[in-house]
């Protein structure tokens, strides 16, 4: 080898050294927003009643083009279907001519949505705090922080038999558009509130939640369940009985990330959205702190994606599984971030994708079996 092709090579090297000592440098060092915390993934149910089946069989989009992002679905008492879009809409579909019609704009994001006995539609807008929607069209803020701690991502909202408002606001510390940092951090800074219509007082009911999304009453008012997303759980927090102001798993180690949960008065069990199956690489993430910050500084290609598959549950007041759907079909409705159930129907909310989704629900089982 000459003496200028010796020195080309080791400059080559040099240089190929260098870029890795700056690649290597970059994924141990580049600031990233998170403070990962390590935890215990619990190994995934291996059920084979989890597995694909064709419970969303004949299931029809609605509002393509109209309704992008339709997360939540509240219905009014007329049968109507609400929904709020990426844009800021909300949206009320007229189920016999199958038209959407913009009903308001809040100038941020909607997510979950619920009525009142009076018809008054509340609003989680992940920007804006919690709002309120009369049935003449006005709208007002009803809370945007509680202690001192602004709302980061106004999540989900249901309403008690006495008027109360429980709502979430999933993470103090993100936003909306950081959902895939505040799920990598684990920081458990989500919270369970309480707004009280007769004196416009805000309570904390939990805090330490890992990523606070789904609300739902019972059926009888004496206890709201939470979903955390982060922890694959879902908590119950009494709000009567002997238990009142105390918490508890309802149910752990779900077969995927709950999203938002709704009651069904119809079969007396709980709709559970599942964002995705459970994702294995987010799993071996879980002790290791350091890499799910390499995690946020690969490309996003690289990191670990959700699973586009359409899944929901059914959980009995005792917590167990009565129905799972779930279509891992290319094409699938998918995300299922919510399912609100009504007359034989149920309604379905998509985060990111366009339209609703709407599927003939299963039978009700005998009240014996879901007892």
């Amino acid at each position: 080898m000459s003496a200028v092709a010796a020195r080309r090579r080791r400059t080559v090297l040099l240089a190929a050294a260098a870029a890795l000592a700056a690649l290597l440098g970059y994924l141990a060092l580049w600031p990233v927003p998170i403070d990962p915390v390590a935890w215990d993934a619990p190994p995934a149910p291996r059920s084979p009643a989890f597995a694909p089946n064709d419970g969303f069989r004949g299931l029809e989009r609605l509002g393509a083009g109209v309704a992008r992002g339709a997360e939540a679905i509240a219905i009014d008492a007329q049968g109507r279907p609400y929904t709020g879009t990426l844009d800021g809409r909300i949206l009320r579909l007229d189920p016999a001519t199958r038209a959407f019609t913009e009903v308001a704009r809040t100038g941020g994001r909607p997510l979950g949505l619920a009525f009142d006995r009076a018809g008054n539609l509340l609003v989680c807008d992940a920007e804006k705090g919690l709002l309120v929607l009369s049935p003449s069209g006005e709208l007002r803020t009803l809370a945007t922080a509680h202690g001192g701690v602004p709302f980061r991502l106004t999540d989900d909202v249901d309403v008690g038999p006495d008027g109360t408002v429980y709502f979430t606001d999933a993470s103090s510390r993100f936003g909306v558009h950081a959902t895939r940092e505040a799920i990598l951090e684990h920081g458990g800074d989500g919270r369970l509130l309480a707004y009280h219509p007769d004196t416009g007082r805000t309570e904390l009911l939990l805090a330490g939640l890992e990523f606070a999304n789904g609300v739902a009453v019972a059926g009888d008012g004496s206890y709201v369940l939470v979903n955390e997303t982060g922890a694959y759980r879902i908590t119950r927090y009494w709000l009567a009985g002997p238990r009142r102001g105390s918490a508890e798993p309802f149910a752990e180690n779900l077969p995927g990330l709950p999203d938002n949960v709704t009651w069904s008065a119809t079969r007396r069990a709980f709709w559970v959205a599942l964002f995705s199956p459970r994702v294995p690489a987010l799993d071996a993430l879980a002790r290791h702190p350091f890499l799910r910050k390499v995690v946020l500084r690969v490309p996003r290609a690289l990191q670990p994606e959700p699973l586009p598959q359409g899944f929901a549950i059914a959980l009995g007041e005792d917590g167990n599984v009565l129905h799972v759907l779930r279509d891992a079909s290319p094409g699938a409705f998918a995300p299922v971030t919510s399912v609100r159930e009504r007359d034989g129907v149920l309604w379905l909310g998509n985060l990111e994708g366009d339209g609703i989704g709407r599927v003939e629900a299963p039978a009700v089982p005998h009240v014996a079996e879901v007892r």
